[in-house]
């Protein structure tokens, strides 16, 4: 079998397995899940497992890495035509690129209890978190600088806007069909970009 076929055919086994997760952490809890439920669901034995990933912690973290990323390219092109005359427009479109997820939501809830237990696992967490926000921040300081407001403290701001949105995500998962809810996280994100961002002085 040629190099290439090897790596798409175990390309494809590791997103089957990483698909495979998603369904039973969320049905389970990540806390009763198994290799063996996971192995089940994707079809595969625990042999392609552990030829992919060494634990269950392994696999959500690269679970998470990939949805991380998906989230991040979506409020980069949700924010990249951002028009200055109507910036709530683009709060909120980025807002719906990194939805409240309720099966996700209880799946990352339960991962971050075990891993608060595990010294180890809690800083692989706390530098997976710290990465994202890395990430995203250029994206929404590029943002406001095209409205023509300057960021003074790019991490006071990530913190804030990281506060937000998981404060409110339980909110809106408490209470999915009231639309106030969501109304209320929306100007929430856009007092914080105002709160921590300055306009530029004219030139």
């Amino acid at each position: 079998m040629m190099p290439g076929t090897v790596t798409r055919r175990r390309a494809r086994t590791r997103q089957r397995l990483l698909d495979a997760a998603l369904d039973v952490f969320a049905e389970t809890g990540f806390g009763r899940s198994t290799v063996e439920q996971v192995c089940d669901r994707a079809g595969f034995s625990r042999g392609a497992f552990y030829s992919n990933f060494s634990s269950l912690d392994e696999l959500f973290l690269a679970l998470w890495e990939e949805r991380s990323a998906r989230m991040l390219g979506d409020v980069r092109r949700a924010l990249a035509g951002i028009d200055p005359a109507d910036p709530e427009t683009a709060v909120r479109a980025a807002i719906a690129a990194a939805p409240v997820d309720d099966a996700w939501y209880r799946i990352t809830a339960e991962f971050t209890v075990h891993a608060l237990r595990n010294p180890g696992l809690r800083r692989v967490t706390a530098a997976r978190e710290q990465a994202i926000r890395d990430a995203i921040l250029p994206v929404c300081v590029s943002a406001l600088r095209r409205l023509g407001r300057r960021v003074g403290d790019e991490r006071a701001l990530g913190d804030a806007l990281v506060a937000v949105h998981d404060g409110t995500a339980m909110q809106v998962l408490l209470q999915p069909d009231d639309a106030a809810v969501r109304a209320r996280r929306e100007a929430l994100f856009m007092n914080v970009l105002d709160a921590y961002s300055t306009p530029m002085e004219s030139a």
